[in-house]
């Protein structure tokens, strides 16, 4: 927390200070009292005690005057806030790895299902690309706002062969570097990368777009869909049928985000898969800023000034 005004906070020091008085004069009270009656006889003429009930109204006002001195420092907080504008790239790998069934029905038709999910938690301006890579990448859905247009995109999705992961991640840099917003700057951007597999094909190794994307401070954030012990069935030129396993590659994954300072998440499922998304849905659409917090000190010590007085006139008839 930072502080515009900090030397206000130097009015906290009443707080002890007021503590110290109030014993002082609770001492005096029980002294007066003493003189007046034994009070071992106290019980037989008063009925019942206030007990802390006493104490209730000033502490509320110690309280009170806590919050309001530091509403008056200018105090600042980082806050998650929603973004206003902000262009979010999905990379997703459709490679014939992708046809496995260990995610059910097949790892494609989970993506696909979970990419919806992660549409809907989007804010309705938010600007969203598709770019899909198997053997080369391909901008399947150019920027835009129409979600009904980006679903369509997203259900024309096929698996295709081989594996072009960094192609693919600096295909989507491309797209995200190429937006620019209503002021004519290039707005807030995130890619998001889906992937079953280790790169099997294509002239970029992963990292090196991934470095690009973290000087550029576009976070990438990685999945790694599927299991070990996922297996799909590929057809020989003699016509014959080969089983081959198709593990994720969470390692080159977790380090594209790690350079990115994007997030890294395992969905051995359909399940997780469905809520990585909806979580990177609410996480894309904020951003952490520095916001005055002034209004809600001042809001707190002025309702505590309130309970101070409703609890003494409600308990003793009075006001502190």
């Amino acid at each position: 927390m930072r502080f515009d005004s900090p030397w206000w906070l130097l009015a906290l020091l009443v707080v002890p200070l007021a503590l110290l008085g109030y014993r002082v004069l609770e001492r005096r009270r029980r002294a007066s009292a003493a003189v007046f009656a034994n009070p071992v006889l106290v019980p037989n003429l008063v009925r019942r005690r206030p007990g802390w009930r006493r104490h209730l109204p000033p502490a509320l006002v110690l309280l009170a005057l806590v919050f309001l001195a530091t509403g008056l420092a200018r105090p600042h907080a980082t806050l998650s806030v929603p973004r206003e504008e902000a262009t979010v790239v999905l990379a997703v790998d459709v490679s014939r790895s992708m046809v496995a069934t260990d995610v059910r029905p097949t790892r494609l038709a989970a993506a696909q299902t979970a990419i919806r999910a992660f549409l809907r938690k989007l804010p309705a301006g938010y600007r969203v690309a598709i770019v899909s890579f198997a053997q080369a990448p391909y901008v399947v859905l150019p920027p835009t706002a129409d979600r009904a247009l980006a679903e369509r995109s997203l259900a024309n999705l096929r698996p295709g062969d081989g594996t072009a992961l960094g192609d693919g991640i600096a295909r989507a840099l491309q797209v995200a570097e190429g937006v620019r917003g209503k002021s004519g700057d290039r707005p807030a951007a995130a890619i998001v990368l889906l992937s079953d597999g280790a790169q099997t094909i294509g002239s970029k190794q992963p990292i090196t777009p991934a470095k690009r994307a973290a000087a550029l401070k576009i976070p990438i954030s990685t999945v790694a869909l599927g299991t070990a012990a996922g297996v799909v069935e590929l057809q020989n030129p003699d016509g014959t049928t080969e089983r081959v396993t198709v593990p994720p590659d969470p390692a080159t994954l977790r380090r594209i985000a790690a350079t990115t300072i994007g997030t890294f998440y395992e969905a051995p499922d359909g399940e997780r898969l469905q809520a990585v998304y909806e979580e990177l849905g609410s996480r894309v659409g904020r951003i952490r800023r520095e916001r005055e917090i002034t209004a809600a000190f001042a809001a707190a010590g002025a309702l505590l000034l309130v309970g101070a007085g409703a609890s003494s006139a409600f308990l003793f008839g009075r006001i502190p």
